[in-house]
């Protein structure tokens, strides 16, 4: 998952490896992205 191209922008040993961050961020992005857009915004919490 993610807005990756397997081979092409990114190796699947990179992708997969320990330390990669890829599915955390496609999991918490959204939430993010709302909340920084609800800041900016100024909408009360």
């Amino acid at each position: 998952p993610g807005p990756m191209n397997r081979g092409v922008e990114i190796d699947s040993a990179v992708a997969d490896g320990p330390q990669a961050v890829i599915l955390p961020q496609v999991t918490f992005g959204i939430a993010v992205r709302m909340a920084v857009m609800s800041t900016l915004a100024g909408s009360p919490s």
